[in-house]
């Protein structure tokens, strides 16, 4: 590349979680470089995870509308190409995404690698090691654009001012805030309920709770156990998704799964502790500048094929049980040693 880009597209439009990986790198690259502008394409609903990155403009296509299909991306580039971008940064790499590669293809045009080959054999079991994080591999898009980046250089935005709506659902509450999020897209993922009521009883006896999660059957599980506990708060369905990042913003700790919600907390800086069921942080998707010991891990000796799938997808026989193997107490334990 003759001379570095001033105005790079950013491709990044699902899921939750790898657009919340995202931000800390964007925000390295931001701060590295400052005389170049970032555009990123993502979906309209993610667009809060940006708002304090300097020089960074959203673009969200419409996509079961004028941008849907081979068509549709066409229409897109077209409309990107008014923008004045000069390279292109595909975090995402796919089919939506390669379209875009074929008709933005006078640009420099930079994908990330997912590594496929060393994440199956992961999986397999033949080359079970730690793999590089996703954020590396996102950096190393731009490294290929010809920047330098380094991401142990990060910093991170202070805790935001509740709304009005945030603060009569919390209360003037002078606690350590612990959030929960306890769902995953798979309940492979999932820490059992019951064990994390355990663990938020634990929990609520000292600091005050704060539930997190999304849809109508995780909002009446989380109103349970708001119902039968002292100093627990349910989140989930009372604050629209800006209010809730800005309530996260001022938690003392985040607990989740392998899960969007462990991305969003560590990408705002906070503490996050994950509990991996079959799922395993080798696979390179631990929250971003968290220390390994905040990893719960299932017991690989009694469960030895963990990972069993990279995303969760994938629950064999008689490992339904594997996440049990976590105690509440080492879970609760974890949590009180970060405060």
């Amino acid at each position: 590349m003759s001379k570095q880009p001033k105005h790079i597209l950013v491709i990044r439009l699902s899921a939750m979680g790898d657009v919340a990986m995202a931000v800390p790198v964007l925000r390295a690259f931001t701060e590295q470089h400052p005389q170049v502008k970032l555009t990123v394409l993502t979906r309209s609903f993610f667009k809060p995870f940006f708002n304090d990155l300097e020089r960074v403009t959203i673009v969200s296509p419409n996509l079961k509308g004028e941008h849907k299909g081979v068509l549709g991306m066409y229409a897109l580039a077209k409309e990107l190409k008014t923008l004045d971008i000069d390279a292109v940064a595909d975090l995402h790499n796919v089919l939506r995404s390669k379209l875009l590669k074929w008709f933005l293809k006078e640009l420099p045009f930079k994908q990330i690698d997912k590594g496929r080959k060393e994440k199956q054999a992961l999986v397999k079991g033949t080359a079970v090691k730690q793999l590089k994080t996703t954020h590396e591999r996102y950096a190393d898009v731009f490294r290929n654009l010809g920047f330098h980046l380094d991401l142990s250089q990060s910093s991170f935005s202070e805790p935001k001012d509740l709304s009005e709506n945030a603060l009569a659902l919390i209360g003037n509450n002078t606690n350590k805030w612990i959030g929960i999020a306890p769902f995953a897209q798979y309940e492979s993922k999932m820490y059992p309920i019951d064990l994390m009521e355990d663990v938020i009883k634990g929990l609520s006896s000292k600091y005050t709770v704060l539930l997190f999660g999304g849809g109508k059957e995780e909002v009446a599980i989380l109103n349970a156990i708001e119902s039968h506990s002292s100093n627990v708060i349910n989140v989930a369905g009372k604050l629209s998704f800006s209010e809730e990042l800005d309530v996260i913003s001022n938690l003392d700790v985040m607990l989740a799964m392998d899960s969007g919600n462990a991305h969003i907390a560590a990408m705002l800086g906070k503490k996050v502790v994950t509990i991996w069921n079959v799922t395993h942080p080798y696979a390179g998707f631990s929250p971003f500048n968290q220390p390994s010991s905040n990893s719960l891990l299932a017991n690989r000796e009694e469960y030895p094929l963990i990972p069993t799938s990279i995303y969760g997808n994938k629950y064999p026989e008689n490992y339904e049980k594997a996440a049990r193997s976590i105690s509440p107490k080492e879970v609760v334990d974890k949590i009180q040693s970060l405060l």
